[in-house]
């Protein structure tokens, strides 16, 4: 999803990002605009009403995930909603229990339904007379009107127990109790997939262009969740030992920056661990020494180090060490057996190791 998307900026602290269908979908209400006699500008501010339906879910769900303790490192604009993702190991952990997962599906269709009700209660007031059931409901002909329906069709549609809406991340953690994480998401996706067939087959039997739109981004949030539950099911029995780098060069915390740059120099690594005696206490990588030399000319490297880092065990998954790298930007983790350094893995070798372990298992497999 991510791939197909650009960046808005960064907002509170936020990544904010908008998927490539969101404005493909910008396209579409002009050319709806136009198939009905309109002006263009009518389907853009179709699109923008749209857009602000989104945008405040979203922010409703950002204020609760921070009222909550939660984290987010970025969020993902699509026309059905937003996916967030979240900047530290607890807030992901946390995010996907059950509990948390309740109070965040219940505050995104509560956003949206109070929106409308909201409009609905202003138009009450203020025109009596206008009809608000007058069909169709969404068009670029009455924007005040399909204000009202965009917010409540997006409050209805998280309802429905299909990953990615709200209600199908909840399903997802209840069956996470039952099944284990692999198979509730594997079961969850095939849930999505099937409400995406069924609306984007609606969508095109009635005809409503929103139904079909909504049913697409359902079929393909639950397929990148299917294809995300195969990874994950690889990476669990994958561990530390197995692709490990066990040639790399260690630092102490005494050494100059010179005399780490020039083991830098003789070495592969970009990153390397700070040991003293047996024990690591940091980690730091050749650009940060060769920054810290340019500005402030030599030191120490105990000066410069990183303090804050994660360690793996040699028997750890490789699902787990990729949840350390995503929680706190890490780009190396020592893997220690008691607290000798027996190993690394760093983002630099892993792809190049997964694809020559991947070799290695299909071996095996084809000779046995």
């Amino acid at each position: 999803m991510r791939g197909w998307s650009f960046p808005l900026g960064r907002w509170w602290g936020m990544d904010i990002r908008i998927h490539t269908f969101f404005l493909l979908l910008l396209g579409v209400c002009m050319g709806y605009a136009s198939m009905l006699g309109m002006p263009q500008w009518h389907g853009f501010m179709l699109w923008v009403l749209l857009f602000v339906a989104v945008a405040a879910r979203e922010a409703g769900r950002a204020i609760a995930a921070a009222y909550h303790g939660l984290q987010i490192r970025s969020v993902l604009l699509l026309p059905i909603g937003g996916l967030m993702s979240f900047a530290n190991a607890d807030s992901v952990e946390r995010s996907n229990e059950l509990p948390m997962q309740i109070k965040m599906a219940a505050v995104g269709p509560l956003v949206s339904l109070s929106m409308a009700l909201l409009c609905v209660l202003t138009i009450a007031g203020a025109a009596p007379s206008f009809n608000l059931l007058a069909r169709p409901l969404i068009t670029p002909a009455h924007m005040i009107r399909s204000f009202v329906w965009l917010n409540a069709f997006l409050g209805v549609l998280h309802l429905l127990p299909a990953y990615p809406l709200d209600a199908g991340r909840v399903l997802r953690s209840q069956f996470s109790r039952v099944q284990g994480r692999v198979q509730a998401a594997r079961a969850a996706a095939g849930l999505g997939l099937m409400i995406g067939v069924i609306a984007i087959l609606l969508g095109i039997l009635l005809p409503n262009l929103w139904l079909a739109t909504a049913g697409f981004f359902i079929f393909i949030g639950a397929q990148l969740e299917d294809q995300g539950a195969v990874f994950q099911s690889v990476v669990d029995t994958v561990h530390m030992r197995d692709i490990m780098l066990t040639d790399f060069s260690l630092l102490s915390p005494s050494d100059t920056l010179e005399d780490a740059l020039a083991k830098a120099i003789h070495s592969l690594q970009d990153d390397f661990p700070v040991v003293r005696g047996q024990n690591v206490v940091g980690v730091v990588s050749r650009q940060v020494i060769a920054d810290a030399l340019r500005a402030e000319g030599n030191g120490y490297v105990q000066g410069i180090m990183q303090r804050s880092f994660h360690v793996a065990k040699p028997e750890d998954s490789l699902g787990a060490t990729i949840s350390r790298f995503s929680g706190r930007g890490m780009s190396l983790v020592p893997v220690t057996d008691g607290e000798r350094v027996v190993g690394i893995v760093t983002l630099q070798h892993l792809m190049h190791s997964m694809t020559q372990f991947a070799e290695k298992r299909k071996r095996h497999a084809q000779a046995e």
